[in-house]
């Protein structure tokens, strides 16, 4: 009996591996999913939190994709192995903080890893020569597979027919003419494939899947990197960042603010690592302070803001409570909303 190939598909969540793995499935192999979490996805607790756009699925696309297509999934965590690829990589960034050949070359490199330890044969991808101008480029293919160790084995089902023979189509393992050379940033391909294989439902790519690539994203990142004078993050760093309104009116201290209840509920759970303000007397939102050695006038200025996005905006006072990074509240203090003409438009980051 002939033996069943294995593969092991990296599922980002959208169309393009969902696609790339149906195509193998058609041809008779096993597939199973892995996704890698950075930290950096853009679905997930974002969407769960607010209360913006109700109608979108809450869902993770990567599982949701594992259970159209009927394959396991395995979620891998490599927020702290990724750092080295967000802080120092070889290649270079794109137009923001994205380092998306390095993020491709080790992502693929660490499925070699899971495929020869779950002894599978060969990786498959999404990848569409020409879609993505830093990654995927017919340059950049064989960078990803020389320097991920993946060599041939890695294929790319959408756009296979414009690139070398690998080892699955050379020793049989699946019909090269059964592969496609869609390349280019045109969808429309994809979107007919998708129809053709009653794929009704899938992500929509705009925006693309990482905040790397985003540039109100990086720019909150970029000063946290100029005020901590390194190159470091934490988890709970990076999750901040997606979460609130980030103002740094003064150098040595930023102001985050929940920008609706259900923000407000989950930065709750910062509050142990933060000084924080709430409003008292008026309903509003939570005031996170990220910084040090803060005077009274500080302490002014944020109270002032955060009534300034409270219900009590047009108050003559507003009471604040001030609470300290044991998470109780220490004291109280009024204060005179600022107006909106005098939030500084450069303290927004």
């Amino acid at each position: 009996m002939t033996k069943q190939r294995k593969a092991v598909s990296l599922i980002s969540g959208g169309l393009d591996s969902m696609l790339s793995t149906k195509l193998m499935l058609d041809q008779g192999i096993h597939v199973e999913g892995i996704n890698f979490y950075t930290g950096f996805c853009v679905e997930g607790h974002t969407h769960a939190i607010r209360k913006k756009q109700q109608n979108k699925p809450k869902r993770n696309n990567s599982l949701w994709v594992a259970e159209q297509l009927g394959i396991k999934l395995h979620i891998v965590d490599i927020v702290d192995e990724y750092k080295d690829v967000v802080i120092n990589p070889k290649h270079g960034y794109g137009a923001h903080l994205n380092p998306c050949l390095d993020c491709k070359i080790f992502m693929v490199e660490k499925a070699k890893e899971w495929m020869v330890e779950h002894d599978f044969d060969f990786i498959i991808t999404g990848e569409v020569i020409g879609q993505r101008p830093k990654s995927q480029r017919k340059e950049t293919m064989p960078i990803i597979s020389a320097e991920s160790g993946a060599d041939d084995l890695l294929l790319r089902p959408l756009c296979g027919k414009n690139l070398p023979a690998t080892k699955p189509e050379i020793e049989g393992w699946i019909k090269r003419e059964n592969l496609l050379e869609f390349s280019g940033r045109n969808r429309k391909p994809q979107m007919a494939l998708a129809a053709k294989m009653g794929i009704e439902e899938y992500a929509q790519p705009a925006g693309g899947c990482c905040f790397l690539t985003d540039a109100n994203y990086t720019n909150k990142l970029k000063d946290l990197w100029a005020n901590r004078g390194d190159k470091y993050y934490e988890l709970d760093d990076i999750m901040l960042l997606k979460t609130g309104r980030h103002l740094r009116a003064r150098d040595h201290f930023k102001m985050i603010i929940s920008r609706e209840e259900g923000e407000t509920n989950f930065m709750q759970g910062y509050r142990s690592q933060f000084m924080w303000l709430k409003t008292k007397s008026h309903g509003g939102p939570l005031l996170l302070i990220d910084g040090k050695g803060l005077s009274e006038d500080d302490l002014q200025l944020a109270g002032q803001v955060l009534a300034r996005f409270s219900q009590g905006r047009n108050a003559d006072k507003v009471m604040i409570g001030l609470g300290d990074h044991c998470n109780e509240e220490s004291r109280e203090f009024e204060v005179v909303p600022m107006q909106a003409e005098d939030v500084d438009p450069e303290w927004y980051l």
